[in-house]
């Protein structure tokens, strides 16, 4: 190319056509705000309008996606960067590219920031709680077979749902279905296929088997393409501030590249992985493979068998049964035979991608896993049979680059430290509620405060609060609706709810506080991570034969995978949270017990029944699991209490609710209120 053709007004041109690009081409309704909308029909048992916007929800929320994917897939090809190495060469190809997919998004779904959609409700869509929904509604409107298959996939997702389970079994037990509506309307191509395979396979159909996996391994490699597009989008800067970010340009360009790179080395777990699992299926693409290579083999088609087994050793160099196979179809054969080129070109690509992430790691200090994700299990049985072939044993167990969680604080583990105050009154011990780190308190606080703090709940949500009794986050049967400290005493200062009522939230929390700290006898100071006062309200006519829990049992500090016996300290979990502590207002509910269980997330040990004035509190990691049982009746309010031992982490709004006490207790009445204040829900114990 003729470089005086990319001059500095040739690319300012190509950026004002982004600039001033239309969007009147096409016009898709944004997801989250037919989501809303089926959410409210559900509230008014307008069931039909649930189908019609939650249904116009997936269908949109999957446009969107292959809108993505398919223009920037396109501009990708058009405009290639070849061996462009000058600066306006690159950046005219960058900005080619940008105008390109603006251009192909927009004129098939309009505005690209009608489509920008809170974390929030991207979670419920990844979690598929849309089908929850449509199951119940297509069940009120007496389509079964739309209910099975909805209530099907949503428990893929979410196999811990014991609601759902027994759901579907009422399903298989009612006339007008039959087993071909129970289907996983968002099953994966390559996962399908390949669990398909395996089942052929282990019945010795392996023609039938060969067709399927081979399908699967097309259908993961176009899965892992769309997956790599994907990451293309807008990337998150965890570690930096970008209030303040002020590298240089190629800084900037380093950093964002780096996170699509970590993105897209992610695509190996992502794919791999099943629905509402943590941990993805070990060796998973080097299965495939191993299946095949066997398979080929019983039907005497050695070629495809080797060549079959020598992609295997591209994942396992030197792997002992492996090796013996191909060189049994190399002597069968007479010759040798390559492995197939797609898999030596996705390993190559997949090396690439971890050299460039080893440089970009030592500028972003991103956290690097080291090796791949099909680590070998040795789950293959030694046996007579040559060559030898898998077993069939597949087992979803945890990563080796995962790092395993202690289950024990930083510190000695202690308890027994004084109350603080005389009147509280230590009801259980560790012992008693059978797991460590644990206590349960009464009387922290007086029938007279409890009363003072479910008001202010209320009337801080009818003042207008960030989410005023939206459904709760998790479970459709309940209201959910609370207040931070910050936000509580900012209305206190502006009359309108009693300030009194906002400091006593403030003085409880401290108590909380305080006592968690001594009981504990914790060595350094215990600082507040989130303070929240919620409720919780059972919604009339929803809880008949209902069987989910209030909050599904989690940890607070770790992602617990329950197949694993394991909880995962890293992200999304808050890891940097060491305890927990739940100060109940009042008891006059149904259901709504607190409960600790197992890592299983299954076997109860120990079960609280709340009260004005009880505290249950924990140390925060897997050694907690725990969760709520469902409201039936009534309301349940609590003050939720998370805590750091890190002060980097100390909760920013209490540090400015600490200066606002102290200002209204000098009498100063010139503070000024961020009025933007967010509250997530999902934060909530």
């Amino acid at each position: 190319m003729d470089v005086a053709h990319f001059s500095i007004g040739s690319i300012l041109s190509i950026v004002l056509q982004a600039l001033l690009l239309s969007s009147s081409y096409g016009s898709l309704e944004p997801y989250d705000l037919l989501y809303n909308n089926a959410v409210e029909a559900f509230y008014r048992s307008d069931y039909k309008d649930v189908v019609r916007h939650m249904e116009g929800a997936l269908s949109s929320y999957a446009e969107v996606r292959q809108t993505k994917v398919r223009c920037r897939l396109r501009c990708q090809n058009q405009h290639p960067f070849d061996s462009a190495s000058m600066d306006l060469q690159f950046f005219d190809v960058v900005l080619r590219r940008s105008n390109c997919q603006n251009e192909c998004i927009e004129e098939k779904v309009g505005t690209q920031s009608m489509h920008k959609v809170s974390e929030d409700v991207i979670q419920d869509f990844h979690r598929r709680i849309p089908y929850n929904y449509l199951q119940l509604a297509y069940q009120k409107l007496k389509q079964l077979d739309k209910a099975a298959a909805a209530a099907h996939t949503y428990f893929q997702a979410n196999p811990e749902s014991v609601e759902m389970d027994q759901n579907l079994e009422q399903y298989k037990a009612l006339e007008g279905t039959n087993l071909d509506h129970f289907v996983d309307r968002e099953a994966r191509p390559h996962q399908r296929s390949f669990s398909a395979g395996v089942k052929l396979y282990d019945s010795a159909d392996y023609e039938g088997a060969i067709s399927l996996f081979e399908e699967a391994l097309q259908e993961y490699y176009r899965a892992d393409v769309e997956c790599r597009a994907l990451c293309q989008g807008p990337q998150r800067f965890e570690e930096q501030d970008h209030v303040l970010y002020r590298y240089s340009l190629y800084q900037l360009v380093s950093d964002h590249f780096t996170q699509v790179l970590h993105c897209e080395h992610e695509c190996v777990r992502d794919l791999s992985t099943r629905p509402g699992r943590l941990s993805p299926m070990e060796n998973y693409l080097p299965l495939h493979y191993d299946y095949l290579q066997f398979a080929y083999y019983q039907l005497n088609m050695v070629e495809e068998a080797l060549e079959c087994a020598q992609s295997y050793l591209l994942f396992h160099e030197g792997d002992e049964f492996m090796t013996e196979n191909v060189e049994y179809y190399r002597e069968a054969i007479g010759h040798d035979l390559k492995p197939r080129e797609k898999a030596e070109w996705y390993l190559r690509r997949h090396e690439q991608e971890l050299e460039l992430l080893m440089i970009g790691s030592e500028n972003m200090h991103v956290e690097l896993t080291e090796g791949h994700y099909w680590t070998s299990t040795g789950g293959r049985e030694d046996s007579n049979r040559i060559p030898s072939g898998t077993d069939g044993w597949m087992e979803y167990v945890p990563i080796s680059e995962k790092k395993n969680f202690t289950l024990a604080p930083p510190q000695e583990l202690r308890e027994g430290g004084s109350l603080v105050y005389d009147s509280v009154q230590l009801v259980q011990n560790s012992q008693a509620l059978n797991g460590t780190q644990r206590v349960l308190l009464d009387d922290v606080m007086s029938v007279d405060e409890c009363a003072e703090l479910k008001n202010l709940a209320h009337t801080v949500t009818m003042a207008g609060d960030g989410y005023r009794g939206k459904m709760s986050p998790h479970t459709p049967n309940e209201r959910f609706e609370g207040a931070t400290v910050l936000k509580a005493l900012q209305y206190g200062y502006e009359g309108r709810v009693p300030l009194k009522s906002a400091r006593l939230f403030y003085d409880v929390s401290e108590r909380a506080r305080r006592i968690i700290e001594s009981y504990f006898q914790l060595n350094s100071t215990l600082h507040f991570s989130y303070t929240h006062l919620v409720c919780r309200t059972a919604i009339t006519g929803q809880q008949d034969h209902r069987n989910d829990l209030s909050h599904p049992i989690h940890a607070d500090n770790c992602l617990l995978d329950p197949e694993a016996n394991e909880c995962w300290k890293e992200p999304p979990a808050y890891t940097y949270r060491d305890y927990s502590a739940l100060l109940y207002l009042n008891g006059d509910f149904e259901g709504g017990e607190f409960i600790f269980t197992e890592m299983d997330a299954k076997t109860v040990t120990a079960q609280v029944k709340p009260k004005c004035g009880r505290m249950v509190g924990f140390s925060s990691g897997g050694e907690n699991p725990h969760g709520v049982r469902a409201v039936t009746r009534g309301q349940r309010c609590a003050v939720a209490l998370w805590f750091t031992l890190d002060p980097l982490f100390r909760e920013l709004e209490r540090l400015q609710a600490d200066e606002v006490v102290q200002a209204l207790d000098n009498q100063s009445s010139q503070s000024k209120w961020d009025t933007s204040l967010n509250i997530n829900p999902k934060d909530e114990l």
